[in-house]
């Protein structure tokens, strides 16, 4: 039984389906303002928190440029959104305590080990992980499918080469196209399965079930919302991923937004909600 808390249901034997609502474009642009609006809140404290992002990410990309593995330098970059749903988990517990006026310093990011939903959590993290290690695999492949052993010796001659010769555009769109389905399968599976989970212990099949459902009911809303955070986790990573401590939090705070906008709260809040409308 307590694998299928996990995998299932967060009590019980039924797996719960919470209900989706239908949004409309204008609601994503809501929950960026409202996610800006957190950041807003106390900016210094974010920028702290997301700082190992941007940190970790030259660190790998320093490696991977003195490594003889400056092709993994691309994907490492893009890779951030694939992991972002992860790596924005501290953030959805701010926006969720501010929710409800409690505390927001930014030690309350760490509450979410307290979560009893963190065994559901750590499934769908290692699943991010997976989903990562088999993107930066899958473009090695290209890669050494394209360049065999004529390795640019520089990281210029590298960028040269892929912007000036059919193999390098051969790599640019076929790279793309499957960091394209990569993202699509990441946005499918966790648009909102990390925030549902630190609401509501309904298991990991379940969260990813009702992303899923999400994507399929708002397909023009979160296929928009993909291409916003693929373009800010991408303008992020320009000046070497710095700008990620900014991006990070504001797109992980208005995920949470987005979230409350999509689900339907459980029954109990849903009538908790109703009498204060009363």
């Amino acid at each position: 039984m307590a694998g299928f808390h996990v995998y299932a249901a967060g009590t019980g034997s039924n797996v719960e389906h919470p209900a989706i609502r239908r949004i409309a474009v204008s609601d994503i642009f809501d929950a960026l303002r409202l996610g800006l609006d957190d950041f807003w809140d106390k900016p210094s404290h974010y920028v702290f928190l997301c700082l190992i992002y941007p940190v970790a990410g030259i660190v790998l990309i320093t490696w991977s440029s003195g490594g003889n593995a400056l092709q993994l330098v691309y994907p490492l970059m893009t890779g951030f959104a694939l992991l972002g749903p992860l790596a924005a988990l501290g953030l959805y517990e701010i926006s969720r305590r501010r929710e409800q006026k409690l505390d927001t310093s930014w030690r309350h990011a760490f509450d979410v080990r307290k979560s009893p939903a963190m065994p559901a959590i750590a499934v769908l993290g290692f699943m991010l992980l997976v989903l990562f290690a088999a993107w930066m695999l899958t473009a090695h492949a290209l890669y050494a499918h394209l360049y065999r052993d004529a390795v640019p010796a520089s990281l210029f001659g590298f960028i040269g080469d892929v912007l000036t010769t059919q193999r390098g555009w051969v790599l640019i769109i076929l790279g793309n196209v499957i960091g394209f389905l990569f993202a699509l399968v990441v946005l499918s599976t966790t648009v909102v399965a990390f925030p549902l989970l630190l609401d509501r212990d309904i298991g990991a099949y379940a969260a990813i079930e009702t992303s899923a459902r999400a994507v399929m009911t708002n397909p023009v809303p979160l296929l928009l919302w993909g291409l916003i955070v693929a373009v800010a986790l991408a303008a992020g990573s320009l000046p070497l991923l710095v700008g990620l401590a900014v991006v990070l939090p504001v797109l992980g705070h208005s995920t949470w937004h987005l979230y409350r906008k999509l689900i339907e709260p459980a029954p109990a809040l849903a009538k908790v909600e109703t009498r204060k409308g009363n």
